[in-house]
């Protein structure tokens, strides 16, 4: 057996957020700046015993059902910098022609993936990718995109390039924050909110940034978590 990668590359330019009254690169007040990434780490070390031998399971369960063991692609993040996201393949090595086929022969799949950008029966995904998603054990490798200082444990969902166009008016505040793994989105409308709606939501986290707040929503996560409710 081999193990295999699917990585996904488009263009990569870097976004020149249009700002008002802010620098999308510094959020403002002492926990945005430093508390965030402090308790990024208090998080996440402690846990690295427990969830490597998860993640390697995980990736064995690929592995043995011959699908792609890991997914990499690039994504949006704070100040407009663009950095390569990973995660436990869910998808079939041909996801990307299998969804452009469907989207052109299927016109309300083709509306429900340009309102929230996803697909609630997505053939794309394989049985492992579907326990994957389910428990959300495939965003597990994004572990180390918060390590690195790429991501935080909770904040906006990191944005597609491509998507920058129909985020809305709020990328400026999107652009401030480093893209979360969990977040307000992922633990409250996360399978049935629009995109624009998701943008919405970002800005009302931006605005509630705090260290009472991101505690709420680590709650919230395991609640969400245990419930299974990701595709």
């Amino acid at each position: 057996m081999t193990m295999t990668f699917q990585p996904q590359d488009i263009e990569v330019t870097k976004v020149t957020p249009t700002v008002r009254g802010a620098d999308v690169r510094n959020p403002k007040g002492f926990y945005a700046r430093y508390g965030k990434r402090a308790l990024d780490l208090a998080l996440v070390v402690p846990s690295l015993p427990i969830v490597v031998p998860i993640l390697l399971a995980c990736a064995f369960a690929n592995l043995i059902a011959g699908n792609p063991v890991f997914y990499s692609q690039l994504r949006l993040g704070r100040g407009g910098q663009v950095f390569r996201i990973w995660k436990l393949s869910s998808m079939r090595p041909d996801a990307d022609r299998v969804l452009e086929n469907l989207l052109r022969a299927d016109l309300e799949r083709a509306h429900e993936w340009a309102t929230t950008q996803k697909l609630k029966d997505d053939p794309r995904v394989t049985r492992v990718g579907a326990f994957l998603r389910r428990t959300s054990m495939d965003e597990l490798p994004q572990l180390l995109n918060v390590l690195k200082g790429d991501m935080t444990l909770l904040g906006p969902r990191p944005m597609m390039l491509d998507q920058v166009e129909i985020y809305g008016p709020t990328l400026d505040t999107y652009l401030s924050l480093r893209p979360g793994i969990s977040g307000k989105w992922q633990v409250s409308e996360r399978n049935d909110a629009h995109f624009r709606r998701r943008a919405q939501i970002d800005a009302e986290y931006a605005c509630e940034l705090g260290f009472l707040t991101d505690l709420k929503l680590v709650w919230q996560t395991i609640r969400t978590l245990l419930r299974s409710t990701g595709y």
